[in-house]
């Protein structure tokens, strides 16, 4: 079973939500890094990027597969994980200590619409 940390919140395209300073980190979960394999590279948004809830704000390429990154959230992007650029396996071996983007919140209610660790744990189970 993938690893599923408390405290996040998490989307149904396995992106997880951190609050942090008033900003919001997002990442990929341990399930998603499991399914893709090994990851070769991260399309990462600019800083100063809107990222609309929803929609595609980048891509995880791995060897067998590439997936789009789905925003968990709206806002606008402050910072980017340049650690990922030469290191994009960093989301293999710590999915949770490793954000792919800073995100300033434009509308934080959006974080209701997200799932709590049990609730995602609950949804990994069936699929």
């Amino acid at each position: 079973m993938a690893k599923i940390e408390e405290g996040l919140y998490y989307s149904e395209t396995h992106e997880w939500v951190k609050l942090e300073d008033g900003e919001a980190l997002v990442g990929i979960t341990d399930y998603a890094q499991h399914a893709l394999g090994n990851i070769v590279y991260v399309d990462m948004p600019e800083e100063g990027d809107e990222m609309t809830k929803d929609e595609e704000f980048g891509a995880v390429e791995s060897v067998k597969a590439a997936s789009d990154l789905v925003a968990p959230v709206s806002g606008e992007v402050v910072g980017c994980n340049a650690a990922l650029e030469d290191g994009p396996g960093l989301l293999n071996s710590d999915p949770y200590g490793n954000w792919i983007v800073r995100v300033k919140l434009s509308d934080a209610s959006e974080l209701d619409t997200l799932m709590d660790a049990a609730a995602y744990a609950e949804f990994c189970e069936k699929l």
